[in-house]
């Protein structure tokens, strides 16, 4: 029997952004193929009539439902569709025991579990559905395309291939087999000293104070989840960050191997001076490589934007919400 883990969710408004008068919010629940509990705000269109279409949403990476998935939910409700904004696996609301762990696979299936809420739910069309990734979720959502035949459209905005990143480094700086050697070696150390210190050591959120010499992409990161625009107490990358082992089996386990044999269709948005752009670069270029199915796929570049211009528009509006309607209209026919 499939049982639900009692959550307790905040009940006042805590979000990063205001709340909507165009649509009803409300907390749901709903359970992966692993038994944890997933908590997530679901946003509906309000006075809309019959069943409609819908979309899951999910990241940045160390992120809660509360800051910009939570965005992109409210504002695709205002615009029509039912949607739904979750914390992964044994981040913020949601369950699962040992807190601040990743998985390739129970990520991906986390979407997977979302598919399978809005699906059920009485409100939402089961055959117009669609997802929404938001930096390391972007690359989780392209991977759940590749599996889930339910979805019929994928947006991955800002994304992460983060299985590439922990295997290669940034910008592939590390990318040999000495260097994973190295990296595999610490991580199995730090396992031993957290089970002799009876808890997980964390690797630490966004460096905070922030040195005057850091790389734009850590000032970019401390603009948003260091300061009122995007600060959360429940967010990883706010606070103390993933455990260091948090993410040990990304190493070996690339997610978009077979990224070129999604069906449904792709759009893949990216800011054109963003740090992590040659991650939706690559990305589309190997999804559409010797495909059958390039014709629905879609790269746009975001001209003068950020990575986290596209978390919350930044002071550019830099979200391309039109673009996203028009897509998701178009392919949840």
């Amino acid at each position: 029997m499939i049982r639900k883990e009692e959550l307790t969710l905040t009940k006042e408004w805590d979000k990063t952004f205001p709340k909507s008068e165009k649509v009803d919010h409300s907390k749901v629940t709903f359970v992966n193929r692993y038994g944890i509990t997933l908590a997530a705000d679901m946003y509906i269109p309000k006075n809309a009539e019959g069943k409609l279409p819908a979309i899951a949403v999910s990241g940045p990476f160390g992120a809660v439902k509360e800051q910009c998935s939570g965005l992109y939910a409210q504002t695709m409700a205002e615009r029509g569709f039912v949607t739904v904004a979750f914390d992964p696996s044994f981040t913020g609301e949601s369950g699962g025991n040992v807190r601040y762990m990743a998985s390739p696979d129970i990520n991906t299936e986390d979407f997977m579990a979302a598919v399978d809420f809005l699906s059920l739910c009485d409100r939402v069309d089961p055959d117009r559905i669609g997802i929404i990734g938001i930096c390391g979720w972007g690359g989780m959502a392209l991977n759940t395309a590749a599996l889930d035949t339910r979805i019929k459209a994928t947006v991955a905005s800002t994304m992460y291939d983060m299985t590439r990143v922990n295997a290669k480094g940034y910008f592939d700086s590390a990318d040999s087999e000495e260097a994973r050697y190295q990296a595999k070696a610490a991580m199995c150390a730090q396992r031993l000293e957290d089970l002799k210190n009876g808890e997980y050591k964390l690797g630490g959120g966004v460096v905070d104070p922030l040195p005057e010499d850091a790389p734009f992409f850590v000032k970019d990161y401390y603009d948003y989840y260091k300061t009122e625009r995007g600060y959360h107490a429940r967010s990883l990358n706010s606070n103390g960050g993933w455990n260091v082992i948090g993410c040990e089996s990304f190493i070996n386990q690339p997610i978009l191997q077979y990224s070129n044999e999604i069906r449904s269709a792709v759009l893949i948005i990216h800011g054109e001076k963003a740090h992590s752009c040659y991650f939706s670069r690559d990305a589309y270029a190997n999804m559409i490589k010797d495909s059958k199915y390039a014709d629905n796929k879609e790269l746009m570049i975001i001209p003068g934007a950020v990575h986290t211009d596209l978390y919350d528009g930044g002071s550019k509006n830099a979200i391309p919400f039109d673009k996203l309607e028009s897509f998701f209209v178009q392919y949840l026919q």
